[in-house]
């Protein structure tokens, strides 16, 4: 069976459900568990490099607020993420299970596949949060990168799905009365 296991968590609740399964299988097959987050610009959450324009009137102080402003903001998007990796790591331990983590930077995808490489992972779990067409095309999807590009086996954990415009409008409707 397993014997370790990487599960990619955010504070999304996918990620959630998606770390819940990993200790449940963690704790019946009695693997390590390795809890990952990336910080990235892609998570919701995560702090947004300042636009500059060319037209401010004290160009050089501008900037250099706004740099030291984004930079404060991702000191606390990393400490928000170390809270959670340590909380969960936590419940892990709490139940039995061994547990380690780590948060690295850079592109959610890859980083899951590197350290499921280096680590030595026989299961990756991520979550899915049920984009598609459009939306996936433009933003990506990490768990279709992962699939296709992990050295291990795949659970993908399925959020909810967004209705496709068809089922968000129906053109007839009967009422009964």
């Amino acid at each position: 069976m397993y014997r370790r296991i990487l599960v990619a968590i955010d504070h999304s609740s996918i990620s959630r459900q998606a770390f819940e399964q990993a200790l449940a299988l963690a704790k019946l097959t009695e693997a390590n568990l390795m809890l990952l987050h990336v910080l990235s610009y892609e998570e919701e959450g995560s702090p947004r490099l300042p636009v500059l324009t060319g037209f401010d009137a004290y160009p050089g102080m501008i900037r250099t607020q706004a740099l030291e402003l984004y930079q404060q903001q991702w000191q606390n998007y990393e400490g928000q993420g170390l809270a959670m990796l340590r909380s969960r790591a936590q419940e892990a331990a709490d139940v039995g299970v061994r547990v380690e983590f780590t948060q690295s930077p850079g592109s959610p995808g890859r980083a899951i596949c590197a350290l499921a490489r280096t680590w030595g992972a026989d299961l990756i779990l991520v979550g899915r949060r049920g984009r598609s067409g459009l939306s996936e095309l433009f933003l990506g999807s990490v768990s279709n990168y992962v699939l296709h590009h992990a050295p291990c086996a795949v659970l993908v954990t399925q959020g909810a799905i967004a209705p496709s415009p068809q089922e968000r409008s129906p053109e007839h409707v009967e009422v009964l009365s």
